[in-house]
């Protein structure tokens, strides 16, 4: 039993283990996040690495706030709604991963290389706002956080309160995740860092970025 904000929270162990262990085998399942935080720290280390994690990790924060004060319901009742958010986050997936074949780098040096060859910077916070806007605009992060998290709410504890303590235990597990990833991304470093490989890696990424935006975009909210 713990307090979150005002509200009471208490706290059936059993049920929580066997949530953080569903939590766990969902989180290594190879996704749109992984993808985002491997080519975050190949291109830009520890700090671009970081940087992802923590926009991915905010938008789970903020999607976990919507579904525990009720807004996050709209997107399983309202095809509307779970439509404009598939649409805009299937365009957003898809534009990366054209960007990324279209204009693929020959360095990992922090800067891409546009048509005409000119280098052009990655802002600071670039890394963080695409993991924020990938996770953002996936409105399967949604649905699933409404289907998922009250199997593991225990009887009689507050559902609002309760759902966003299981978000935040899923998005701890989930940085421990990303520090896996970018700790073992980081020793491939030299070889990943070769002109060759870069622009193939780029081409890889963007290909799987579109696909990821293809299958969103056929997604429904019922499955």
């Amino acid at each position: 039993m713990f307090m979150l904000g005002r509200a009471m929270v208490v706290v059936d162990l059993p049920l929580l283990l066997s949530f953080m262990l569903a939590a766990i085998l969902l989180t290594i399942t190879p996704g749109i996040d992984t993808v985002m935080m491997l080519r975050a720290t190949t291109v830009g280390g520890v700090g671009g690495g970081i940087r992802a994690g923590v926009g991915i990790m905010l938008g789970l924060l903020l999607w976990g706030a919507m579904v525990s004060v009720g807004l996050g319901a709209l997107l399983q009742t309202s095809a509307i709604a779970y439509d404009c958010v598939k649409w805009a986050g299937a365009g957003y997936l898809c534009a990366l991963g054209i960007k990324q074949l279209m204009s693929p780098r020959q360095s990992l040096s922090g800067a891409t290389t546009g048509a005409d060859g000119a280098a052009q910077d990655l802002p600071p916070g670039g890394f963080l706002r695409k993991g924020f806007l990938t996770n953002i605009l996936n409105p399967k992060v949604g649905v699933f956080y409404i289907t998922f998290l009250p199997q593991f709410i225990p009887h009689g504890a507050a559902v609002g309160p309760y759902s966003f303590f299981l978000t935040l235990v899923h998005c701890a597990l989930t940085a421990v995740w990303f520090v896996v990833l970018v700790m073992a991304t980081l020793p491939l470093g030299r070889f990943l860092k070769t002109p060759r490989v870069v622009r193939l890696m780029d081409r890889v990424t963007g290909g799987v970025f579109i696909a990821f935006g293809a299958k969103l975009a056929v997604s429904s909210s019922t499955r």
